[in-house]
């Protein structure tokens, strides 16, 4: 849904590149227009709203001396206040530290310390995980949802605070991720890398002031920030936030309510409601597996059209990224034709480096380079057509805060970034990710395995729900969590229960190995009693079973 106002937008792209700007321009654009809101209908502001009151908290930062270049971190949950923080920060200079609701109480200490935070929004159900250490070295703490004072240092109280228009190349926002491999890093990403993020989004779906964005993504991870919450602000568009987890009822009733036109989500959450909902639902009804058989189209249009219904009936952009999409399941999504687009992308590029977009996906792979972002696989191996994606662009990050070291092993001297991830390239240009560099196992025979391939396929048996493939003394192990109505762990003591267990990770290993190459043939199944620990995108962190003999009695 594109705005009428082309000769206005075009110039807009070209004058958005700075946070400030944006800030500026969208409320003298939408003064009047609903900007964020609870779906509610609490916490609600209007463009014209939402500046006047940001304004005012930015004089209150200066009046306690917070000046242009000073932190201000932001723990808690997604809300209209988190961006209003947000934009208190980044729009008058000063440098946002967003921090994952989920973060423990010692990477928040670690977060805090070494980005020298001297503000903290933070929400009343996460305030415990910060420790009073931290909380006495702070100037100000700020109850997130009622902007008052938890803390305040009086002895800074100088009105001497300066502030500043940023410019493009100027520190906008530090954002701390340790991914899947635990090694936790400060990205620092300009003003410009996170504008030319949203004018990215842009070139791949116009949106307008009609639309409706729904959050569920956590706003401190870079794909939910830019994608969820700033490029809809550039468009005057309104976001809708959910005070309770978004469980799978309340997000239901959630989408009834507010009929989103636009949602940002991870493979995850499609996923499971693919094996939890669709596949159920056709076993169940001799017709419609009748259908499937006999008539596909029909049947794949009609769950389409259920699908669609429940999510609203009226979305036209159901962005999927943060992870790679099963293919059965996008296989389902685009018969269906379901409005879904994909996304790939790294926080160290604002995210966005590919996409495919809805109707222009191809099932398993990240599309072609966003806008103005250059794409391509170093050291290719001839053989498999297999290389490193390196990217190029307004998009790559400054580097690593306080970490140049690091940076370098990143970035080389003509800015290209190294993802780290594999893939190959059709003859249209489309990119296909076999897997992680680090993740690589080396066969045998000096071959290259991924266990990303392997986990796809044992992800779609049937009783499974996440599985890890690794290398133990020689041989490659998969890590398995069934569902929770395939094993009875009460039970676990009880012969019955090594049974049904031995005879699920026999069927296991069977369907793998029948269903994958020699190379990457599994030779032990464990068995896990928990999920995995994941990132905010919903990516198992390898690091924490490296390890790992499973959960199984007597391991």
């Amino acid at each position: 849904m594109g705005s009428p106002y082309k000769m206005r937008r075009g110039w807009r792209e070209k004058n958005i590149t700075t946070l400030h700007k944006l800030y500026e321009l969208a409320a003298n654009s939408y003064w009047n227009r609903k900007m964020s809101q609870y779906v509610d209908g609490t916490q609600s502001y209007t463009y014209k709203e939402f500046k006047l009151r940001c304004d005012q908290q930015s004089q209150m930062l200066s009046r306690f001396g917070i000046s242009a270049g000073d932190k201000v971190a932001i723990l808690a949950q997604n809300m209209p206040n988190w961006t209003l923080a947000f934009f208190c920060a980044t729009a008058f200079g000063r440098v946002s530290i967003p921090i994952l609701p989920d973060s423990s109480e010692h990477e928040i200490t670690n977060i805090l310390t070494h980005s020298g935070t001297k503000v903290l929004y933070v929400s009343k159900r996460l305030i415990s995980k910060v420790s009073q250490e931290m909380l006495d070295k702070m100037t100000l703490v700020i109850d997130i949802e009622t902007l008052e004072f938890i803390k305040k240092d009086r002895n800074a109280f100088a009105c001497d605070g300066w502030v500043k228009d940023p410019q493009p190349d100027d520190l906008a926002t530090i954002i701390y991720t340790s991914g899947t491999t635990g090694q936790a890093k400060g990205v620092m990403l300009s003003h410009r890398n996170i504008c030319h993020n949203i004018i990215e989004a842009f070139k791949a779906e116009k949106c307008g002031k009609k639309d409706r964005f729904l959050s569920i993504l956590p706003m401190a991870h870079t794909y939910e920030m830019s994608l969820g919450c700033l490029y809809p602000i550039f468009c005057g568009a309104c976001v809708y936030y959910i005070q309770k987890p978004p469980t799978p009822s309340i997000l239901m009733d959630t989408m009834k309510k507010v009929r989103p036109t636009v949602m940002c989500s991870v493979p995850l959450i499609i996923e499971k409601v693919y094996k939890n909902s669709v596949v159920p639902t056709i076993r169940k009804s001799r017709v419609l597996s009748w259908m499937e058989k006999h008539t596909p189209r029909l049947l794949y249009w009609l769950i389409g059209r259920r699908l669609y219904s429940t999510f609203g009936g009226k979305l036209h952009f159901f962005g999927i990224g943060g992870a790679k999409l099963d293919p059965t399941v996008e296989a389902f999504l685009k018969k269906a034709r379901f409005p879904y687009a994909i996304g790939y992308g790294l926080t160290e590029c604002a995210p966005l480096v590919c996409n495919a977009m809805v109707g222009k996906t191809v099932v398993g792979s990240i599309g072609i380079p966003s806008y103005g972002v250059e794409v391509r696989l170093a050291n290719v191996d001839p053989k498999t057509g297999e290389g490193e994606i390196q990217c190029r662009g307004a998009n790559v990050m400054l580097g690593y805060y306080r970490d140049p070291e690091r940076t370098l092993t990143v970035l080389d001297d003509e800015g290209w970034f190294r993802t780290n991830d594999v893939a190959v390239m059709d003859k249209k240009g489309n990119y296909f990710i076999k897997g992680r560099l680090n993740n690589t196992i080396i066969g045998p025979s000096g071959e290259n395995i991924y266990p990303e391939e392997i986990e796809r396929v044992i992800n779609g048996i049937e009783g499974v729900n996440e599985s890890l493939v690794m290398e133990r003394n020689g041989k490659l192990v998969a890590l398995v969590k069934f569902d929770d109505n395939i094993l009875n762990w009460d039970q676990a003591y009880e012969d019955k229960f090594f049974e049904t267990l031995q005879a699920r990770k026999q069927a296991v290993m069977d369907y793998i190995n029948k269903h994958v190459g020699k190379n990457s043939k599994i030779n032990e199944v464990d068995a896990m009693k928990e999920p995995f620990e994941k990132t905010a995108t919903q990516k198992i962190r390898r690091f924490k079973y490296k390890d790992s003999y499973g959960d199984e009695p007597g391991k």
